[in-house]
């Protein structure tokens, strides 16, 4: 299952020390005017060495549109990209071929299809989520039209709140040859009562599998989530009231904006958790943390979701 979205779908392709990676939108409405400067500054969020906790591989992550777009603007008809890979090397990686590492893909690929990439990972590696980001850049010029925004935060690394002593354990990790993992805050604004599909396309169901698609994703909840068990329902339960205006206004959020798996207006809010990266050692081929540029990848699962829900509700 290479694919996400039933209305607005992604297919992705592409291994991390391959060629190039790339992606085919379906269901993209006609008519938009493709801003080429937002996909490439959101990448640039994405792209590795730019912070001492980063990979040093550095990739230039140039987009090249094959299909779906005429003068830079959507024509309704499938939107294939590439973005060629132009860091890649993979006869680092060739003394892993007979090796399977811990806590990586490599024996469950192997035991699945009798056969696997060992390049870097292969499909399995985070390389893999441009594509996404650039989906994701894409879908929220959407939801920009209807107002909704998307934002997240890293809530923590390794348990520790504070900045200045993130810095320095990611500086400490990455002498030790060590990695962490944290959680990331994100929060859906804007998304109107109504967006979810019963029983098994809920929204907060859609939301989990896509997050649950990031590698090193290990954890995720919504609303007020784990919390939720150790509350009474006298605790737990948002009331509403009704405004002069007839409309309803919910004077807490422990649903976190979705309710019986359907948006209520409020905003949708989550947590995401991260596993510490399995690669260990003292090369600078790999991230000491996936935090600092996974915000960019939540805020593109999150507006993948938002947008298939959008177009499914207007069906």
């Amino acid at each position: 299952m290479n694919t996400i979205g039933e209305i607005f779908r992604l297919t992705t392709f592409g291994e991390s020390h391959g060629a190039a990676i790339g992606g085919v939108i379906d269901g993209c409405p006609s008519g938009l005017k493709i801003d080429q400067q937002l996909i490439k500054k959101t990448l640039s969020r994405r792209a590795t060495g730019t912070t001492s906790s980063d990979s040093h591989r550095r990739e230039s992550d140039e987009v090249e549109f094959l299909s779906g777009l005429l003068d830079g603007v959507t024509l309704g008809t499938p939107i294939a990209f590439i973005v060629r890979n132009t860091d890649a090397r993979p006869e680092d990686y060739a003394d892993l071929k007979e090796v399977f590492r811990p806590s990586h893909a490599d024996f469950t690929y192997q035991q699945k299809y009798g056969i696997r990439d060992w390049r870097g990972g292969g499909r399995a590696s985070a390389r893999t989520t441009v594509p996404v980001v650039v989906a994701g850049a894409i879908a929220n010029q959407i939801l920009a039209q209807h107002g909704i925004e998307i934002h997240t935060e890293v809530k923590s690394i390794a348990g520790e709140t504070n900045p200045k002593r993130i810095e320095a354990l990611l500086r400490q990790c990455r002498d030790e040859g060590d990695t962490v993992g944290g959680i990331v805050k994100g929060s859906i604004n804007g998304l109107p009562a109504g967006l979810g599909e019963p029983m098994f396309d809920k929204f907060q169901a859609c939301l989990a599998k896509a997050m649950f698609s990031i590698p090193a994703v290990k954890g995720f909840e919504y609303g007020d989530g784990f919390a939720m068990a150790s509350m009474r329902g006298s605790e737990a339960n948002d009331q509403m009231v009704f405004e002069e205006n007839g409309s309803v206004k919910f004077l807490t959020n422990h649903s976190g904006g979705v309710q019986g798996g359907i948006t209520n207006g409020e905003e949708v809010c989550f947590n995401v958790a991260f596993k510490p990266i399995p690669t260990l050692g003292r090369g600078d081929r790999h991230d000491v943390c996936a935090l600092p540029r996974a915000t960019v990848i939540i805020e593109a699962m999150a507006a993948l979701v938002s947008v298939d829900a959008l177009l499914m509700q207007s069906h």
